[in-house]
């Protein structure tokens, strides 16, 4: 199966959007995701514990699931033959 096209201008709003959660000192952000997302993915049981001194986070295996379904879900391209079937 060939790997499905992502519309990189709707993953960069979502990026710029989730940056701006840690927007201080007048436009400047922080690179990582904002520590309150962190801990409610924690909480729901879709990352291991975050707290630490790594600069990554590791999914477990629901988080894994749920990142591929919303990544296809938000951000694939629909494919021309998938529009025309769609038309009424």
């Amino acid at each position: 199966m060939a790997k499905p096209e992502l519309d990189t201008d709707k993953l960069d709003d979502a990026a710029l959007a989730i940056l701006s959660l840690t927007l201080h000192d007048g436009n400047r952000v922080w690179k990582g995701i904002d520590w309150s997302i962190t801990d409610r993915l924690h909480a729901k049981g879709l990352i291991h514990d975050p707290i630490g001194k790594a600069k990554s986070l590791a999914l477990t295996e629901d988080g894994l699931a749920r990142a591929e379904a919303a990544l296809v879900e938000l951000f694939v391209k629909p494919r021309s033959n998938d529009l025309k079937r769609s038309e009424p």
